[in-house]
C-alpha cells in the first residue's frame, strides 16, 4: 500500500513527525514500511514551462522543434513526444539541471538543430510509469515557477507492508487513524465544494430505481449491499493538477477526472468504486448476478474473458458489463463523450471476488480490498465523497436520490474481555479505564460489564472476533516497547512434548556432527496420481503436495552445482503427504532425508580427499539407526527406492523388522550432473512416534586387559561379510567383546572366486585375565562353525 505523507497530514493535521519517524511508528504498530521514497528528490532544478510554438523538425520525421517559455526568454527544444501542443504547460529541465536519475542536462544538437533543455515525462521525473508522452499540467501556471513547489511535490511515499488481516490500513484514512494522537476524533475530510452537495438516499431490500435505471441484487450471497447514484451533465476531461498530483504521489497514473475521482476515494477511504457510462447500459438496468455458462466480457484492459458460469458479475439487461469487485467492462467505459454516469459503491463477497480474480489472472486495487473486507458502514460516506469530488471536477448534477440496497444487515461484533486474562497474557496489569482509552481512538467502544468489559468492534476490523484479538490490540496500542524485558515467573507446561521432537533433535545433532546443513524446500511437486492435488496451485509444476523429501534436496544439489559448489551435505526434516483412502483426508508423515556428494573432507596439502562412497553412507545410516532403535541392511533386492542405483541399496529397518526407509547412490537420470561432479548419495526414512531412544546400559570400566586376535578368512565373493560376522558373534560367546573388519584383499595368492576379509576379535573377562588356552578354544569353535556352515576357512 502506497501512502502519501502530505495526504496523511491533510486528513489528520495533528500527526506530528517527519516521514522517517512516521515509518518507525507504523512499524511498532504492526504495519512495517518497506520503502520510504522522497518524491521531491532530484526535482529541485525542474521548472514549469509553456510551449508557445510547435513545428516539424526539418531533418527528422518523429522529432519536433518547440519554442519554450521558461521565465528567461524563448528557448528552442527538440522533442519527440507525440502529445506536445502549443499553449500547453509541461515540466522542463533547463540546461544545467540534474534529473532524478543523476543525468545532467546539457545543450545539444539533435539532427542539426540545437536543443536547450528537455521537456519531461512522468517516468523521467520518477512520478509514474508513463513515458509515452510528456506530463501535461492542467490549468494556468507561471512559466519559470518551481515545479516542485507549485505542485507541492515535496512529499514522501511510504510503502506499507499490510498483512491480509488489516484491510483498514489499505487507505489513507485507516493509516491516519493509527497515527493521529486522537485517532478517529482527529480525522478530517475537507469537502471539495462549498457547500458540499446534499446526498439523499432511498433504501430498499433487493431492487430500486434511480433516474430511470433499475438496480437489482439477484445474487444475495455474492452481494450484501449495493449503492448507486446517477450524475448527469458531466464533462470528461483531465483532472485538476492537485488531484493528479496526489495520485502520482502514490504511483497511480491519472486518466480522466471521472476515473481519477474513483481512484482518489478508493485510496483515501479504502472503498472500491466504479463509474459506468449510463448511455451505454442496455435497459437501462444494472443487475448483480451470477454469470451464465457461455457468456463473455471484455474488461478495461482489453482482454476477452470467457465465463464458465457462477462468477459474480454486474450485468445490464442483456450482457455482463463488469467482473464484480475486480474490473469493469470495456463496453460501459467512461470516455470523452460520456455525459451521464452511474456510480457504484458495493459490498461483494470476498470469496467470490477472489475466485474471479484468480480465474482470470486479474489482481486490481479493487479486488485486493474486496478480498480482505471493506467497511460496510463507511459506504455511504464513500459514495457521498465521490459525488462531491465529481461535481467539483466534472460539473453536472445529481439526477435523483441515490439508492441503497441491502440484502443482509451487518451484525455488530461484541467481545467480552477479562482484565484478568489481559494480565495473564501481557504480564502487566491494564485497568478497564486504560483499556477503553487505548481502544477508543481506533474505533472500538468498551463498556463495563460486571468485572469485565464488553467491547464493540468497528465494522472495518473484520479480523477482531475473539478476546485474544482485542488483547493484541491493547498491547499494540499500549506499545510493545512499554513492556518490561525481564523474565517473569513461569511453570512447566502440562502438555508433554511430541515424542518425535527429542528423536528429531538427536538426529539433527548427529547430522550436524557429520557436517550437514539443514535445508527447507517447498512442499509442492508436479502432478502424479500418487500425490495429493492442490485446490489452488501456484503453477503447473507445483500442483500437488510432495510424497518424498529427496527430490527437493536433489534440486538443491543441482542449484549448488550451478554455482560451482562441489562439497554438498544437506538434510531436511519435513512432512510428506499421501492421498486419503476412499476420498478421505490426506495422510501426513514426518520424514528425514539427506544428500551428500563431493570430497569427504576439505582439501589439504597432506593429501587428496576421497569422495563419499557407499560405506560412508552405510556408516551414517547405522549411526542414525542406533538413535531410533533400528538396524541397517545392504540388499539390492530391497523394494522401493527407485531413484537409487540397484547395487549397494541400503535399507533401514525398525526393531520389528518393518521398513523405515532406504538409501543408496542416486541414479544419474534423476539429476542434471556436470562432468566434474562426484556420485550423489542419498537417504530418506520416516520418523515414528514409536521410535524411541534405545536404553543406555552402563558398564564399569574394565579392570582386566583385553586380548586381540586377528582372523583372515577366505570368503566366497558372493557372500556378504555381515553373514560371516553374525556367525562369529554367535559362536564367540560371552568372552567375545567386539568384532570389526580391518582389511579386505582381492587378487593373486588366493583361490579364484574368493576374497580375503580380516576381522579383529576382542576377548575380555570381567573378573580375571584370560588365558591363551581359553581364547584358542573359542577361536577353534568359530573356525569349525564357519567351515561347516558357510564354507569359509582361515587363510
Amino acid at each position: 500500500m502506497n501512502i502519501s505523507y502530505r495526504w496523511l497530514r491533510t486528513i489528520a493535521p495533528t500527526i506530528q513527525g517527519a516521514p522517517r519517524q512516521l515509518a518507525d511508528r507504523l512499524g511498532m504498530l504492526g504495519a512495517p514500511v518497506d520503502e520510504l521514497v522522497d518524491l521531491g528528490a532530484g526535482l529541485e532544478g525542474i521548472v514549469i514551462a509553456r510551449v508557445t510554438d510547435v513545428r516539424e523538425h526539418p531533418n527528422a520525421d518523429r522529432l519536433r522543434l518547440c519554442t519554450v517559455e521558461a521565465g528567461g526568454g524563448a528557448l528552442q527544444v527538440v522533442c519527440g513526444a507525440p502529445n506536445v501542443e502549443a499553449g500547453g504547460f509541461y515540466p522542463f529541465a533547463p540546461v544545467g539541471a540534474v534529473m532524478p536519475g543523476g543525468m545532467q542536462i546539457r545543450k545539444a544538437k539533435l539532427r542539426g538543430e540545437e536543443s536547450e533543455g528537455m521537456l519531461c515525462s512522468a517516468k523521467e521525473l520518477g512520478l509514474g510509469r508513463d513515458h509515452a508522452g510528456l506530463l501535461r499540467l492542467e490549468g494556468e501556471w507561471m512559466p519559470g515557477a518551481s515545479f516542485l513547489n507549485e505542485l507541492e511535490l515535496d512529499d514522501a511515499r511510504l510503502v506499507l507492508d499490510v498483512t491480509p488481516n488489516r484491510p483498514e490500513l489499505l487507505s489513507h484514512l485507516g493509516v491516519a487513524r493509527e497515527l493521529a494522537p486522537g485517532g478517529d476524533a482527529d480525522l478530517r475530510l475537507t469537502p471539495f465544494s462549498s457547500p458540499p452537495p446534499d446526498l439523499e438516499v432511498l433504501t430498499g431490500r433487493s431492487e430500486a430505481t434511480t433516474a430511470g435505471v433499475r438496480v437489482t441484487i439477484g445474487d444475495a450471497d455474492g452481494c450484501s449491499r449495493y449503492m448507486a447514484a446517477v450524475i448527469e451533465g458531466v464533462e470528461v476531461r483531465p483532472s485538476p493538477e492537485p488531484i493528479a498530483t496526489r495520485l502520482r504521489a502514490i504511483g497511480v497514473r491519472p486518466i480522466n477526472n471521472i476515473v481519477d475521482a474513483t481512484n482518489y476515494v478508493l485510496h483515501e477511504l479504502g472503498q472500491p468504486l466504479h463509474a459506468f457510462d449510463l448511455d451505454r447500459l442496455a435497459g437501462p438496468e444494472v443487475r448483480v448476478r451470477a454469470a451464465l455458462p457461455g457468456e463473455s466480457i471484455r474488461t478495461l484492459d482489453g482482454s476477452e474473458h470467457a465465463l464458465a458460469g457462477g462468477e459474480l458479475v454486474i450485468a445490464d439487461a442483456e450482457v455482463p458489463i463488469a467482473l464484480a469487485g475486480v474490473m469493469g467492462g470495456e463496453e460501459t467505459e467512461v470516455t470523452e463523450t460520456t455525459s451521464r454516469i452511474l456510480l457504484e459503491c458495493a459490498l461483494f463477497d470476498p470469496g467470490r471476488v477472489r475466485m474471479s480474480a484468480r480465474a482470470f489472472g486479474l489482481s486490481t486495487d479493487a479486488s485486493h480490498r474486496f478480498e480482505r473486507g471493506v467497511d460496510v458502514d463507511g459506504q455511504p460516506r464513500a459514495l457521498h465523497r465521490l459525488v462531491d469530488l465529481i461535481l467539483a471536477v466534472a460539473g453536472g448534477s445529481l439526477a435523483e436520490p441515490a439508492i441503497d440496497l441491502q440484502r443482509r444487515e451487518a451484525t455488530p461484533v461484541e467481545v467480552r474481555v477479562r482484565t484478568s486474562r489481559v494480565y495473564q497474557l501481557l504480564g502487566v496489569g491494564v485497568g478497564a479505564e486504560e483499556i477503553a482509552d487505548l481502544l477508543r481512538p481506533i474505533g472500538f467502544t468498551a463498556e463495563p460489564a460486571a468485572e469485565d468489559l464488553r467491547v464493540r468492534v468497528p465494522p472495518f476490523r473484520p479480523d477482531v472476533t475473539r478476546e485474544v484479538d482485542v488483547i493484541e490490540e491493547i498491547a499494540r496500542r499500549r506499545g510493545y516497547d512499554s513492556f518490561e524485558g525481564d523474565l517473569r515467573h513461569s511453570r512447566p507446561g502440562r502438555v508433554p512434548d511430541d515424542p518425535l521432537l527429542p528423536l528429531q533433535g538427536r538426529l539433527q545433532g548427529m547430522l550436524a556432527g557429520w557436517g550437514f546443513l539443514e535445508a527447507r524446500t517447498a512442499a509442492f511437486s508436479p502432478a502424479s496420481d500418487e500425490r495429493v492435488p492442490l485446490l489452488n496451485p501456484l503453477s503447473a509444476e507445483e500442483s500437488h503436495l510432495r510424497d518424498e523429501l529427496l527430490p527437493g534436496l536433489l534440486r538443491r544439489v543441482e542449484h549448488n552445482w550451478s554455482h560451482g559448489v562441489r562439497a554438498i551435505r544437506l538434510y531436511e526434516v519435513g512432512t510428506v503427504f499421501s492421498p486419503g483412502r476412499g476420498g478421505g483426508a490426506a495422510g501426513e508423515e514426518m520424514r528425514l532425508a539427506g544428500v551428500l556428494t563431493g570430497p569427504s573432507r576439505p582439501p589439504h596439502w597432506s593429501g587428496q580427499a576421497t569422495a563419499w562412497d557407499v560405506w560412508d553412507l552405510k556408516a551414517l545410516m547405522e549411526e542414525g539407526a542406533r538413535l531410533i532403535g533400528g538396524s541397517v541392511v545392504v540388499d539390492e533386492s530391497l523394494p522401493g527406492g527407485d531413484q537409487f542405483e540397484p547395487s549397494g541399496r541400503i535399507g533401514l529397518l525398525a526393531e520389528d523388522c518393518t521398513r523405515l526407509g532406504h538409501g543408496g547412490q542416486v541414479r544419474s537420470d534423476h539429476l542434471d550432473t556436470p562432468a566434474w561432479a562426484e556420485a550423489v548419495w542419498g537417504f530418506e526414512f520416516r520418523l515414528e512416534a514409536r521410535s524411541g531412544r534405545p536404553p543406555i546400559v552402563y558398564d564399569a570400566i574394565p579392570a582386566f586387559p583385553a586380548v586381540e586376535r586377528d582372523l583372515a578368512l577366505l570368503v566366497p565373493a558372493d557372500m556378504k561379510a555381515a553373514r560371516v560376522e553374525e556367525l562369529v558373534r554367535s559362536r564367540g560367546g560371552e568372552l567375545l567383546a567386539a568384532v570389526g573388519v580391518f582389511d579386505l584383499y582381492t587378487g593373486g595368492g588366493i583361490p579364484e572366486g574368493t576374497r580375503s576379509i580380516a576381522w579383529r576379535l576382542h576377548f575380555r573377562h570381567p573378573e580375571r585375565t584370560l588365558t591363551d588356552a581359553e581364547i584358542d578354544a573359542v577361536i577353534s569353535e568359530i573356525l569349525d562353525a564357519l567351515r561347516e556352515e558357510l564354507g569359509v576357512r582361515r587363510r
